[in-house]
């Protein structure tokens, strides 16, 4: 499946710095492991529809802050995503507006495309639809049913049995076991998982906490044949089939929002092990929820901010993405209105900086480069700036003490040199140039 279109990331003179990162599983801050230069990351896609709130993008903008330090560190990056295009909320949502599931998955997986754009992230590696792996998922879910970790149950007006996987046999006969990601205790598990999409009162099952691997086909849902039976894919092994297909094992790290530490990563990380033999990720790293009036940013509760609907409202782009980087990427925190009018004035004030930058010799054939690193900045000497972003961002991503880096090296009165514009460009991915972004025409109708 297509992703999106690659913004600017010109390269940046001198070494980057590998980063420190935040270990959900350990608690502890350490490097992640990089070898032979190369990394790994998978972080869980959309299920589309409602998108693209902050809460979305606050993850998104995490993870490609990590993308851009590694790659400037001379990284070599290979990033999965998936895009849940067939799920219980995506299938009820469909029902309730009268629209056919697959176009509901298409209109929305489009609109987080462009939202992407207009948010200069960088597209992954591999952008995958769930629809697009089925069968796939089905011979993983076969695997295990033949190694003993997982198991049929009867499913009431359904001739295919619902496949589940079993937590006791995985602890057993793997080194995973429960909490050993989330770290939570059992009782905060189960209402975890029955909040979460998981089913722990279901009549059939060996422990409640058990997840659904395939669900038997039922009368007016999508399903397709397998060799499971006709049915569809559970939740958790959807992410661990595409992770194994595209990534090398173990990944480097996995992540997502902090309402996937647990069932949905924990769980994914069993069936790795239990697929493979191996560790599932070699670090857990997850953003903090967003919030607005007062509650966490949900499609159950509707209290949405969109970015498109800021971007068509007006806002620039790189506003709402200097709003999100006001915050750190692991913190609770809420959106005020007056976030956005705070990102709008430092970027004018940013703006006006680059305004001080002497006129490049080779302007048009830097800006017309596309290349995955982007172009060559005409120095060739780190800054003082530059080595400030790198040095905050190499601290857990630390976006906030980046901008106010910015804000401090602006304040001294030195002018903008074009290390100083790319580095902003290719670190925080606000291009102050105006380089590649959508025109006014577009965000307006986006």
């Amino acid at each position: 499946m297509r992703s999106w279109a690659r913004p600017r990331v010109p390269t940046l003179p001198g070494a980057g710095r590998l980063p420190m990162l935040h270990d959900t599983a350990t608690g502890r801050r350490r490097a992640p492991a990089i070898v032979d230069g190369t990394a790994s990351l998978y972080v869980c896609g959309i299920t589309p529809y409602d998108a693209t709130h902050l809460g979305h993008a606050s993850t998104y903008l995490a993870f490609d802050t990590l993308v851009r330090v590694w790659t400037d560190a001379g990284v070599d990056v290979t990033y999965a995503q998936n895009t849940t295009d067939v799920d219980d909320p995506l299938l009820e949502r469909a029902t309730a507006t009268g629209v056919d599931w697959r176009e509901l998955a298409a209109s929305q997986t489009d609109l987080f495309r462009s939202d992407m754009e207009h948010l200069a992230v960088v597209p992954p590696t591999h952008y995958v639809a769930v629809t697009d792996v089925v069968t796939d998922v089905a011979r993983a879910v076969a695997r295990l049913l033949d190694s003993g970790s997982a198991y049929r149950v009867p499913t009431e007006g359904s001739a295919v049995d619902d496949v589940y996987f079993d937590v006791r046999a995985a602890e057993r006969d793997t080194s995973w076991h429960l909490g050993l990601e989330s770290r939570l205790d059992p009782e905060t598990m189960a209402r975890f998982s029955a909040e979460r999409g998981g089913d722990p009162g279901r009549a059939g099952k060996r422990d409640p906490l058990d997840p659904l691997l395939w669900r038997g086909a039922r009368e007016g849902e999508p399903s397709w044949e397998s060799p499971v039976g006709e049915g569809r894919p559970g939740w958790h092994i959807e992410c661990t089939v595409i992770a194994e297909q595209t990534l090398a094992s173990p990944i480097t790290v996995n992540g997502g929002g902090s309402d996937l530490v647990f069932p949905h990563h924990e769980m994914s990380a069993a069936h790795g092990q239990a697929l493979t033999g191996g560790r599932y990720a070699d670090l857990f790293a997850h953003t903090g929820m967003v919030a607005y009036q007062g509650e966490k940013m949900s499609k159950s509760l509707g209290n949405l901010v969109k970015v498109s609907e800021l971007v068509a409202g007006g806002a620039d782009a790189r506003a709402v993405r200097l709003a999100v980087a006001a915050h750190h990427y692991r913190s609770d925190w809420e959106w005020f209105d007056s976030d956005l009018v705070d990102a709008e004035a430092r970027l004018r004030v940013w703006e006006t900086w680059a305004d001080t930058a002497p006129p490049r010799p080779d302007a048009a054939a830097d800006h017309a480069t596309t290349s995955p690193l982007g172009a060559t900045p005409v120095e060739s000497v780190p800054t003082g700036l530059l080595t400030s972003l790198r040095a905050a961002l190499a601290d857990d991503l630390d976006t906030p003490s980046a901008l106010e880096a910015v804000d401090r090296w602006i304040a001294s009165g030195a002018d903008a040199t074009s290390v100083d514009l790319d580095a902003v460009t290719a670190l925080l991915g606000v291009d102050l140039l105006g380089v590649d972004l959508p025109s006014r025409a577009d965000e307006a109708t986006a």
